[in-house]
């Protein structure tokens, strides 16, 4: 189980124990931006799902605010999320992002999940703060090489299914209860990048205010096993 803090807009920290978490899949309210995401998998191997929306329970330490990511080849990679947390007292959204190990990927998504963790962000706002703005929001993520950033994903929430259907998706299958972090699925790529790289930054923004939260870590790979 992996702890993690919060500092809200007010400057309040908020200390959440993960107790569940769990990573939605092809979540695109449209079925284009869906077909657009298969279709980006599909040039890795990734099968197609039967089913859409998905949702894959990950171990709850994969849920992670470090800096830095570990990986055993070159073939991982990130994608720009939300990200969902219940506590006790509120729901709070921040910043994710998704790394995920492509060479294991095509032989189950669901195994890729369990590969590589999800990073959050270290700052969060109260759902109920944003609520009412919830499409308006940014998403944005770059990869780098380790000399300059590429932008590789921008888009809004509108093109993704919103926190409220998750929280009634969860409701529904007996599953929000307080320690429970849900990531949203991503926006498509922009196409022709190099989605492989040192380093990820995402970020989300609030054009009403201005406030963006971020997440960046670094990609370390691991030595080579000695087998």
């Amino acid at each position: 189980m992996s702890e993690l803090t919060f500092e809200l807009v007010n400057g309040q920290k908020v200390t959440v124990f993960v107790r569940s978490a769990l990573n939605g899949g092809y979540a695109g309210r449209s079925q284009d931006d869906v077909a657009a995401h298969v279709a980006e998998l599909a040039e890795l191997g990734v099968p197609a799902p039967t089913t859409t929306p998905c949702l894959y329970p990950v171990a709850p330490y994969l849920v992670s605010q470090a800096d830095s990511v570990p990986a055993q080849h070159g073939h991982t990679s990130g994608e720009a999320e939300w990200a969902m947390i219940v506590t006790h007292d509120d729901v709070l959204l921040t910043v994710a992002c998704d790394h995920t190990d492509r060479d294991l990927e095509v032989h189950g998504v669901a195994w890729s999940k369990q590969a590589a963790p999800d990073i959050v962000g270290r700052q969060a706002w109260r759902l109920s703060d944003v609520a009412d703005r919830i499409d308006s929001l940014t998403l944005t993520a770059w990869v780098s090489d380790g000399e300059s950033w590429t932008e590789i994903q921008r888009g809004t929430l509108a093109e993704l299914l919103t926190p409220q259907y998750w929280l009634d998706a969860l409701r529904s299958r007996d599953l929000l209860a307080p320690g429970t972090v849900l990531l949203s699925g991503t926006i498509p790529m922009h196409p022709g990048v190099d989605q492989f790289g040192a380093s990820w930054r995402v970020e989300l923004g609030d054009p009403a205010t201005g406030a963006v939260i971020r997440c960046q870590y670094d990609v370390r790979r691991l030595p080579e096993p000695v087998a």
